[in-house]
């Protein structure tokens, strides 16, 4: 039989099969300097069916991958601009200052900012960021503020960083769309800020769980116990008042 002249379908044949539904995905950026494998781990302990995503986002872009949608949510480095996202502050930085190798302060466990006047500091930002900076001091050009996260990330061997006090320190903070705010995202805040899964603010933990079925008796039907053969005769005393028998002898 040709094509032609085969039978037509039903309406049930020829029906397409349901789409199946989309599977929700978290996604998360990250700058320079942030370590977020902690928070995947319990993540992945607690959300097995809600799979998670993370890459590591430049400063310049730390905003970037909320607008266009490529992240849910982006882990950045204040100041930002802060209009439409919610920001959750989280922890601060210690600055180390960058050096050359060879430099006096690798003498020094740490080094105060005001003891660095003479020197010749190099703006991040003007060099392409951290990574291209680090670079350019290793060449002797200059030294550079980072944060010491971010200077452990970006080391280069000719370098040496050591701990800077009276520097300003930089802070870390959770950013999302204001306006996209659910129970996923929510799950991954309370990870964040180090809340545990019996958390009555874990939407996870408000979700009904099956009741577990009823353990089976294994012990059998009860035997009842043969009655015992009263021994002793009844105290004729029981039940009454005191006094109540006639004293005298037995």
């Amino acid at each position: 039989m040709s094509a032609a002249e085969e039978a037509p379908q039903t309406p049930d044949e020829t029906a397409a099969e349901p789409a199946e539904a989309a599977v929700r995905e978290l996604r998360f950026a990250y700058v320079a300097g942030v370590t977020p494998g902690k928070w995947v781990r319990r993540w992945e302990e607690r959300m097995l069916d809600v799979p998670l995503r993370s890459f590591m986002s430049d400063d310049g872009a730390q905003l970037t991958v909320l607008r266009d949608g490529s992240a849910d949510l982006s882990f950045v480095r204040l100041p930002v601009e802060r209009e439409g996202l919610s920001v959750i502050p989280l922890y601060e930085e210690q600055p180390v200052v960058v050096a050359p190798k060879g430099h006096e302060i690798s003498v020094f466990e740490e080094v105060a900012l005001a003891d660095l006047s003479k020197e010749t500091f190099l703006d991040v930002a003007e060099l392409g960021g951290p990574e291209m900076a680090v670079q350019v001091v290793a060449t002797g050009a200059g030294l550079v503020i980072l944060p010491m996260s971010v200077a452990r990330h970006f080391n280069v061997k000719d370098t040496v960083a050591r701990k800077l006090t009276g520097a300003p320190t930089t802070q870390i903070a959770l950013a999302w769309p204001s306006d996209s705010t659910d129970e996923v995202i929510e799950e991954f805040i309370g990870i964040v800020r180090g809340r545990t899964a019996a958390s009555s603010r874990q939407p996870s933990s408000q979700q009904e769980k099956p009741k577990k079925e009823p353990k089976p008796d294994r012990r059998g039907p009860a035997v009842k116990k043969p009655k015992v053969a009263q021994r002793y005769a009844p105290n004729p005393d029981k039940g009454r008042g005191k006094g109540s028998r006639k004293k005298g002898k037995r």
